[in-house]
């Protein structure tokens, strides 16, 4: 048994030697990718949608089009369906996990 015990604690040693780098990683990342929006993010937001905005009215302006369905090229357009469709199965998939029933609610 205290072998078993020794066993076990030089294994839990080793994975949390294994797993430091990564969780250093993900902490890293979590700082940046975690964090509510600043003040001064929604000022860039609306200086983007601005000058979207802008483009687009000179666009129309000069009788160009604002890049369309027709200048999507057929490769990305596959993916964009692709995507859509996974994101609406795993929706789907979630309602049917959280009614833990197939069709409808059982009542």
């Amino acid at each position: 048994m205290a072998g078993l015990v020794a066993k076990a604690k030089v294994l839990v040693n080793q994975l949390a030697v294994a797993a430091k780098p990564k969780f250093e990683e993900f902490l890293k990342y979590a700082k940046v990718e975690l964090t509510p929006p600043m003040p001064a993010d929604f000022q860039k937001l609306k200086k983007t949608a601005e000058a979207t905005a802008k483009e687009a009215k000179n666009a129309k302006g000069q009788g160009k089009k604002l890049g369309g369905l027709g200048q999507v090229k057929v490769r990305d357009a596959w993916l964009n369906i692709l995507v859509t469709v996974e994101v609406i199965t795993w929706f789907y998939m979630g309602e049917v996990i959280g009614r833990r029933h197939f069709v409808g609610y059982k009542v």
